[in-house]
């Protein structure tokens, strides 16, 4: 009984080789079930070269503006700056500081106790007066051979001396004196007239805010794009409407830490409507100018290099391309095509060189500028 259930398998299997051989995968060039199929002979499948083109998206190869941004982070600083300390320990006698109001170059902010220096420099003064009549007295001396010459130079001596003193006690007198170095808002003070002050004592700070300092980095590799002249824009906290600044510094050296470059430009306060401190988003233009673009999808990464499909005469070309900037939806050609090309953005990885191809629909890009934000 087993025997014969054996041999019942066996013919089973055979009979189900002989089928799926015959019947249902036929060798090549012959037709189902066993014909010779002579009509289908010499028929390439999809995409050969003897059989039926291949239907693609192309986009035709323009250029458009392509733009590309530094965004940072930056600072706002007054154009000049100064924390106002008197040089002396003194009682402040006379104090003109209107906190919060303008102020000129050369305005008296601050007068010292300067009683003491006054009378001093009276008492040197009479002093020298009294050395320059000796020294001219001695003069006419010494011109009659009445005196030899070293006692004039002790007279005359005495008299320089005297005169260097009076210089001296008049530097000290400028020292309770403070004056604005520069035109600016003068800020809140911190001592009151009548107030005993020392050089460690802070009376105000004054800024010159006309004009403003907006400082921040950027990746040392966008340096060579960037010189003076270049413009910035930026905005602040609270405000919608980004304001302009001109480059006109940029540090010599990268910093180490960060491997960021420096950069200082300049922004225009007549209106006083920016404040020193404040933190500013800067955008920084890098390029903006005409450049080759195709869709994202039409590139063909490789190990070093990158490739498209070109079509021309029907049919597909592969040529290897040079990228610049990526965006979302967009890559720059710098070199491998020209504004006017084929390229392919579909069935990508089922085209061969020299296969039939045939374009069923063009797309297009949108007609503005390509904004590259580069952190």
């Amino acid at each position: 009984m087993k025997r014969w259930i054996a041999i019942g398998l066996v013919v089973l299997v055979l009979g189900g080789i002989i089928v799926y051989n015959k019947v249902l995968h036929p060798a090549p060039g012959a037709a189902p079930g066993g014909g010779g199929g002579k009509g289908d002979a010499g028929k390439g499948g999809p995409g050969g070269k003897g059989g039926a083109p291949t239907s693609i998206n192309g986009f035709v190869v323009i250029r458009k503006n392509l733009r590309e941004d530094v965004v940072s982070s930056g600072s706002l600083l007054a154009a000049e700056q100064v924390d106002i300390y008197p040089e002396i320990s003194a009682r402040i006698t006379q104090l003109n500081i209107r906190e919060g109001q303008p102020v000129n170059k050369g305005d008296l902010l601050v007068k010292l106790f300067d009683a003491d220096l006054k009378a001093q420099l009276l008492k040197l003064q009479a002093q020298a007066e009294n050395a320059r009549r000796t020294e001219e007295r001695n003069k006419q001396l010494l011109e009659r051979g009445g005196i030899s010459q070293q006692e004039y130079d002790i007279v005359t001596t005495n008299l320089r001396s005297s005169l260097a003193d009076i210089e001296l006690v008049k530097a000290n007198l400028q020292r309770t004196e403070i004056r604005a170095p520069f035109s600016g808002i003068i800020g809140l003070r911190n001592v009151s007239a009548g107030a005993v002050v020392s050089p460690n004592t802070l009376i105000a700070r004054l800024q010159q805010v006309s004009s403003l300092k907006l400082d921040f980095s950027i990746p040392e590799k966008y340096g060579a794009t960037v010189r003076n002249g270049s413009s910035v824009s930026f905005l602040v906290d609270g405000s919608t409407k980004p304001g302009q600044g001109i480059v006109y510094a940029i540090e010599p050296g990268v910093e180490e830490q960060t491997r960021n470059l420096r950069i200082r430009a300049r922004v225009n306060n007549a209106s006083s409507s920016l404040r020193p401190g404040a933190f500013a988003r800067v955008t920084l233009t890098i390029q903006n100018e005409q450049s080759m673009v195709v869709p994202t999808q039409a590139v063909i990464p490789q190990t070093r290099t990158n490739q498209v499909v070109v079509v021309k005469g029907g049919k597909a070309q592969f040529k290897d391309v040079v990228t610049g900037l990526r965006t979302a939806g967009t890559i720059q050609i710098l070199s491998g095509l020209s504004v006017g090309d084929t390229v392919a953005t579909t069935g990508l990885l089922f085209l061969k060189p020299d296969v039939p191809v045939k374009i069923g629909k063009v797309i297009t890009l949108p007609t503005e500028g390509t904004k590259v934000a580069a952190n």
